[in-house]
C-alpha cells in the first residue's frame, strides 16, 4: 500500500510539472524585470521583491539557492502570475534623405543612412500568464531533494508598425518585434551539516522559444540573410547549474550564497543570421549574496546582492557600433563579433521585510534597485526590440495559512516607469540631416496566486 502511494505521489508531480511546462510554452513571452531576468519565481518570494538567498520560504527556493530547500520541509508549491509590461519607443527628428549621402547604393548599405518613422509606437501583447511549480522531499532531518520548474523572458515585443522596413518601402509592411522565453527544469539536492550550514546543488536543463519579426531591412548587414527574420518560433536546449550555501549563523542572523554558471544553449539556426555567433544566445553566469535578520520572533528582514553578467554573451553585450556598419569579415550580423544588444552587466539590490502577524497572516513587502540598467544610450535602435530599461521595483504579498497548515499566497509588483534616451547610431546629427533621437520607455506591473500543501 505505501508503494502504491508513493508511486502516485510521483506520478502526481510528475503530472504536475509536465502541466506546469506545457503552461510556459502556451504562456510564453514576458517576464522581463531586471533585464530580462525575473525580480522572483515564487509567490512568496515575490512578495519581498525577489530577495531570499538566506530566507527560503517555500519549495522554488532552489531557483535562488539550492542549499534552502533543507528548510522548507516536504511540500508542494503552484502558482500562477499575472504580468503586464508596457514598452514604448518614441523616434524624433527627420530622417535623412539616402539620395543626399555620397557613396550609399543598395550595393553600399554602410555608406547609408538607417532612419527610422517619426513618432511613438507602443507594443501590444501586454497581458502575460507565467506558471511556477516546486516540490520538496525531506529525505531525512537534514537533506532534502526537489524539483522546481520556472521561467524567465521578457525580450517580447509586439509593434504594428513596420519599425525597421521604413528604410526600404519594397520589404513587407508588417509587424515588428521578437519573443523570447526560457524554460527551467531545476532538480536539487541540498544536505545540511552540524545543523548549521547546508549546500545545495541544482542540475539545471534550460529550454529556449525566440522568433524575430520585421527585421528584414538588416538583411544587407547580415552574413545570413535567410535566417534573420520570420522564421517561426525557433526552439533551443541547453545545461548549466546552480550550487548554494546557507548558514545558520544564530537564532537571529543567516547568510546565503549562490551562483549560477553560464549556462550552454544550443544555437538558434533559424536566426543564426540575427545573432552573433551564428545564433548563440547562452544564458549568462549570475551570482547572489545576503542575510536575514530576525530581530523580534515575528518580524525578518532579508537583503540580497545579484550580479548578471551579460557582458559574458556576446550576442547580448556586442555593441552595434562599429561592428553593423563595418563592413569586415566577422562584423556581420551572425558573425562573431556581429552587433548585439549591448546590454552591461546589472547588479540589482533587493530588501525584504516579512512580518507574521498572527498564525494565519503574514505579510511581505519588498523594494528592488538596480544601479544602472543594462542599456546604454548608445543602444537604444536595436533595443527597440528589447527594452529591459526597469530599475525599481515595490512590492506587497501575504500568506494565508488554513488549519490543514495549507497555504494561499498573493503577491504585487510595480516597477515604476524608466526610460533610455539617444541618438538614432544610424542616423545621427550629420551634414546631410538633423538626424533622429530614440527614446525607450517601460513600466510593468504583476499579479501572483499560488498554493501550497504543506505534507
Amino acid at each position: 500500500m505505501k508503494q502504491k502511494k508513493l508511486i502516485g505521489l510521483k506520478n502526481l508531480l510528475l503530472g504536475t510539472a509536465a502541466v506546469v511546462a506545457v503552461g510556459f510554452l502556451a504562456a510564453g513571452d514576458a517576464n522581463a524585470t531586471n533585464g530580462y531576468f525575473a525580480h522572483g519565481y515564487s509567490v512568496k518570494n515575490k512578495g519581498l521583491a525577489g530577495a531570499g538567498v538566506a530566507l527560503p520560504l517555500d519549495a522554488l527556493a532552489a531557483s535562488v539557492n539550492p542549499a534552502g530547500m533543507t528548510e522548507v520541509g516536504q511540500r508542494l508549491d503552484l502558482g500562477v502570475s499575472l504580468f503586464s509590461p508596457r514598452r514604448s519607443y518614441d523616434v524624433k527628428g527627420t530622417p535623412t534623405n539616402p539620395a543626399d549621402v555620397p557613396g550609399c547604393s543598395p550595393t553600399n548599405p554602410f555608406a547609408c543612412p538607417f532612419g527610422l518613422i517619426p513618432g511613438k509606437e507602443d507594443s501590444d501583447s501586454e497581458y502575460f500568464l507565467i506558471p511556477s511549480f516546486g516540490y520538496n522531499h525531506m529525505l531525512t532531518d537534514h537533506s532534502a531533494i526537489g524539483i522546481s520548474v520556472y521561467g524567465n523572458g521578457g525580450m517580447n515585443t509586439d509593434y504594428d508598425a513596420a519599425t525597421f522596413n521604413y528604410v526600404n518601402p519594397q520589404l513587407p509592411q508588417d509587424p515588428t518585434g521578437v519573443d523570447l522565453m526560457q524554460l527551467f527544469i531545476a532538480p536539487t539536492y541540498a544536505h545540511k551539516f552540524a545543523g548549521k550550514h547546508s549546500f545545495g546543488i541544482t542540475p539545471i536543463i534550460a529550454v529556449q522559444f525566440f522568433e524575430a519579426k520585421g527585421t528584414e531591412a538588416f538583411g544587407g548587414f547580415s552574413s545570413d540573410p535567410k535566417s534573420l527574420s520570420d522564421n517561426g518560433h525557433d526552439t533551443s536546449f541547453g545545461y548549466g547549474a546552480r550550487i548554494g550555501y546557507l548558514g545558520q549563523l544564530t537564532d537571529k542572523f543567516s547568510i546565503g550564497a549562490s551562483y549560477q554558471t553560464e549556462i550552454e544553449m544550443d544555437e538558434f539556426d533559424d536566426y543564426a543570421g540575427l545573432f552573433a555567433e551564428q545564433g548563440d544566445f547562452d544564458i549568462p553566469q549570475n551570482f547572489t549574496v545576503g542575510f536575514a535578520f530576525k530581530p523580534i520572533p515575528s518580524v525578518r528582514f532579508a537583503f540580497d546582492w545579484q550580479r548578471i553578467y551579460y557582458s559574458d554573451i556576446k550576442s547580448i553585450n556586442n555593441p552595434l557600433l562599429p561592428n553593423l556598419v563595418t563592413p569586415i569579415s566577422g562584423a556581420q550580423l551572425g558573425d562573431n563579433k556581429g552587433a548585439g544588444f549591448g546590454w552591461d552587466d546589472m547588479d540589482v539590490f533587493k530588501f525584504g521585510l516579512e512580518w507574521e502577524r498572527s498564525e494565519q497572516w503574514t505579510y511581505r513587502f519588498g523594494y528592488s534597485y538596480s544601479d544602472d540598467q543594462p542599456i546604454p544610450d548608445s543602444e537604444v535602435m536595436f533595443n527597440i526590440l528589447a527594452p529591459g530599461v526597469i530599475e525599481q521595483h515595490v512590492t506587497f504579498g501575504f500568506t494565508r495559512t488554513f488549519a490543514n497548515n495549507n497555504e494561499l499566497d498573493f503577491a504585487f509588483m510595480y516597477a515604476f516607469k524608466n526610460d533610455v534616451k539617444g541618438d538614432n547610431p544610424l542616423d545621427p546629427p550629420n551634414d546631410f540631416g538633423t538626424g533622429q533621437t530614440i527614446e525607450l520607455e517601460m513600466d510593468q506591473w504583476e499579479v501572483s496566486l499560488g498554493y501550497s500543501w504543506v505534507f
